[in-house]
């Protein structure tokens, strides 16, 4: 990575709703990671094969990925329920799984040159798209403290939803996202545990960056 002082790959899987996102956030922005939710990778394909049926073919798919940009990834249609349970299954379709994995992989191992490396955060983030990262973690918390916060989230956006569907949502995708074939989420044995189940999000990257920083003091990087 020539013209970088330093190169850091940050890995983190998940379930539904732990809170993951937000921790990959506060990190790239601290160390200046060029960020990535490959969990809205695939709410955006979901979200085409329900609005264009008719054009859903893995042709016009791969095009569509060519031109993915990360603006079009905020569009806040993409949390919904419906497209987050076709997200899940979705992702158990093997040739898609490696249209995706294409873009990820590229954009953890080449982000532009003004980032110090890269953060990613999915389902099988720490054992298939960056498995020599710096830094592995793996992100969980309670089912209905995680269906609480998709809840609220979906709340503040004027979503018309009750808690019982969203933690029977959640329930369905984690039933999804463990058993998969393909990819499963699992936690690998070089992943540390964070349960955000009674932190907050402070905490979190508190905990997360003292982790962090202790082995780039170690390898001289800070």
């Amino acid at each position: 990575m020539k013209g970088r002082k330093i190169f850091i790959k940050i890995a983190i899987d998940s379930p539904a709703a732990a809170g993951a996102g937000t921790i990959a956030k506060a990190l790239s922005k601290y160390y200046n990671l060029f960020y990535l939710d490959t969990g809205k990778i695939y709410r955006m394909i979901a979200f085409i094969k329900i609005n264009q049926k008719k054009k859903f073919n893995e042709k016009f798919l791969k095009s569509r990925i060519k031109k993915l940009n990360l603006k079009s990834l905020q569009n806040k249609k993409l949390l919904s329920d419906k497209v987050g349970t076709e997200a899940s299954l979705i992702a158990k379709n093997k040739n898609i799984r490696k249209l995706v994995h294409a873009f990820q992989i590229n954009c953890a191992y080449r982000p532009p040159k003004k980032f110090n490396g890269s953060c990613l955060d999915g389902r099988d983030i720490t054992y298939k798209i960056i498995p020599d990262a710096d830094f592995k973690f793996f992100v969980t918390a309670n089912l209905k403290i995680r269906a609480k916060r998709r809840f609220k989230e979906l709340k503040n956006l004027k979503k018309k939803v009750s808690y019982s569907e969203v933690l029977k949502s959640i329930k369905k995708r984690d039933k999804n996202d463990y058993n998969r074939r393909i990819s499963p989420l699992r936690k690998t044995k070089d992943s540390i545990l964070i349960n955000t189940t009674n932190l907050s999000k402070r905490a979190c990257f508190l905990k997360i960056k003292k982790i962090i920083d202790k082995k780039l003091i170690v390898n001289g990087n800070l």
